[in-house]
């Protein structure tokens, strides 16, 4: 190989290194701002069978401090969820059918 083919193929492989360096996006940068083209949530489907796991274990009527679920979005809330086993079980989730 001679030297100007080797500096040649040396030139482009940084210049097209740095033009992918130029593209590439690092989250967390700007935690504050969205960024342009993410995608965004814009309802929250909550059907019969959500609102059933949802209120496992508690009986009707359903206290008005359980309102909040009208409000919950896609984002992870304890009180849904199965949490402890045994005796901290008081909502039934892990029961055995």
């Amino acid at each position: 190989m001679t030297r100007l083919t080797f500096t040649a193929l040396t030139l482009a492989c940084t210049l097209a290194a740095s033009a992918q360096a130029q593209e590439l996006f690092i989250a967390g940068v700007e935690p504050s701002q969205r960024p342009e083209g993410a995608p965004e949530i814009t309802q929250v489907a909550k059907d019969g069978v959500w609102y059933q796991q949802a209120l496992t274990g508690v009986s009707q009527p359903y206290p008005a401090s359980l309102k909040f679920l009208e409000d919950q979005g896609n984002w992870f809330n304890p009180f849904i969820h199965p949490g402890m086993t045994g005796p901290y079980d008081i909502r039934g989730w892990h029961k055995q059918p």
